[in-house]
């Protein structure tokens, strides 16, 4: 299977965006930047589990990151919500060549 590591894989962006904690921590950073604690202060989970959840958002590329001292700083990436939004966006425009229907050879006895 041949990879293109250029692009950013659509599907680790849905696979982000399908868990409901991640959903919301993306909701608190819309307030702006947060440091990994007041991230974490915001949930009933464990430091680890919120943790991963952080780890998860920076892989699909929706959260961006900046060391301050000891702080990590986490910062919505909206360069890729753009992007996916155009991804999805493209999957309700008709295709302007439909390829034709393939059609099943069948052996003349």
């Amino acid at each position: 299977m041949l990879i293109m590591k250029s692009i950013r894989p659509q599907n680790a962006v849905f696979q982000a965006l399908a868990d409901e904690t991640r959903r919301q921590i993306l909701e608190f950073l819309r307030g702006g930047p947060r440091t990994s604690g007041e991230i974490a202060d915001q949930f009933q989970t464990s430091w680890p589990t919120i943790s991963r959840h952080l780890a998860v958002l920076r892989v699909a590329g929706l959260v961006v990151t900046e060391r301050k001292g000891q702080a990590i700083i986490y910062e919505l990436n909206t360069s890729v919500f753009q992007d996916f939004v155009q991804h999805l966006a493209d999957w309700v425009k008709p295709l302007r060549h439909a390829p034709a229907p393939a059609r099943r050879r069948t052996q003349e006895v």
